[in-house]
């Protein structure tokens, strides 16, 4: 396994969960069960990236590494960037953004992104995206969707259901989603990414492009720019993510499941 660095980009202002770092569940903030996780990976430094002083500190009260970092960055890619010039670290130095409201996420799937960034030279970025299963997902636009080209190389990212299957989607496809899925591979993105401290470096230099804005989606903002995205369209279990109260009652039960089973 290749030396790589992960970051945990982690702000207070949250639209749906304001100072969802901080909420605890079972018994610890959210951002501590992060660091856990990414405890367990084979990563030599963890660092969470933070422009709020009550993260920073529940952060090092528990034994964490945090940085305290400007407030006014568009993106938590931009974020991870003033760490890596903060620690000096080298241009092929590789980063792993672990988003901070990912609890779960598992240990296999963070180091299959560190060696498919490797195995790529050609490629800026190596990100996840597993299958869906189901219509309701598709057209759900808090899921991010994916396309691919013949390589994995992503063509692009969206909330709208793409690609859209002409003869299979209508309008209504999008009000009552029902049914069964039509015969096409469609990719639930996962935003857990690798890169490589260039790749940072360039990323930050370039403005928050259009459609980037639009979708509220920073990956965007590399692929505008001709830059290359290798996707690994994994098998393995993800992880459930927190973005609303309705995730955090199911994060809250896994994580006691996993405490009596340990």
């Amino acid at each position: 396994m290749l030396p790589f660095k992960i970051v945990i980009p982690s702000r207070y202002a949250s639209t749906r969960l304001p100072g969802k770092p901080l909420i605890k569940l079972n018994g610890k903030p959210l951002i501590e069960h992060v660091y856990i996780a990414a405890s367990r990976t084979k990563a030599d430094e963890i660092i969470v990236a933070t422009d709020n002083h009550e993260i920073f500190e529940t952060v090092t009260s528990f034994g964490g590494n945090a940085i305290m970092t400007r407030g006014d960055h568009p993106s938590g890619t931009d974020r991870i960037n003033e760490v890596a010039a903060q620690k000096q670290w080298s241009a092929s130095t590789i980063v792993v953004n672990l988003q901070g409201d990912e609890p779960l996420v598992q240990t296999e799937n963070v180091h299959a992104l560190v060696k498919l960034l490797d195995k790529n030279a050609n490629a800026d970025m190596a990100t996840l995206a597993i299958p869906f299963k189901n219509i309701s997902d598709v057209v759900n636009p808090n899921n991010v969707k994916v396309v691919l080209d013949n390589l994995n190389f992503a063509l692009y990212f969206s909330r709208a259901p793409i690609p859209w299957v002409r003869d299979s989607f209508s309008v209504k496809t999008l009000s009552q989603p029902m049914g069964n899925l039509p015969d096409f591979p469609f990719y639930l993105h996962i935003g857990l990414y690798a890169y490589r401290v260039s790749t940072l470096q360039q990323f930050s230099k370039l403005p928050p492009s259009m459609l980037e804005q639009a979708e509220s989606l920073e990956q965007l903002r590399i692929i505008t720019n001709g830059m290359k995205i290798i996707v690994e369209t994994s098998s393995n279990v993800i992880g459930h993510g927190v973005d609303t109260d309705e995730d955090l009652l199911v994060v809250e039960n896994i994580l006691k499941k996993q405490a009596k089973s340990s």
